[in-house]
């Protein structure tokens, strides 16, 4: 048994309660496994970088737990062909690693100067 994270970005147009099936889903594939579910973190609605299929946002959650690696090989294989999954990520656990949300930054603008660097 390994210690493994998944963090999971869903659409942000599903409703709460798809959201919820799909954890659930997960979590019920880890414990038929004969895995240990640790932890899930919601981490909200974030903006994306860029575009993924039409969308500008998704609702992330971290998923902490321990399983076989042919459990998570399936719960990989199903997250891929779920609808409303847009996408996913499943690491080893780094122990003292951190699980909370890092901190939305907001963007600043300085002021422009000209090329040779003076200003008007």
């Amino acid at each position: 048994m390994n210690d493994y994270e998944i963090l999971l970005m869903l659409d942000p147009e599903l409703s709460d309660e798809r959201g919820e099936e799909i954890i659930a889903r997960v979590r019920e594939e880890v414990e038929t496994g004969g895995g240990s579910w640790d932890a899930h973190e919601p981490w909200g609605r974030r903006r994306l970088a860029y575009e993924i299929a039409h969308k500008t946002e998704g609702v992330y959650h971290l998923l902490l737990f321990t399983a076989a690696p042919a459990t998570l090989a399936e719960i990989s294989r199903v997250l891929k062909i779920t609808d409303g999954v847009i996408r996913h990520l499943a690491v080893r656990r780094v122990k003292g690693g951190h699980t909370k949300a890092p901190t939305q930054v907001m963007a600043v603008s300085a002021p422009a100067d000209d090329a040779d660097g003076a200003a008007e």
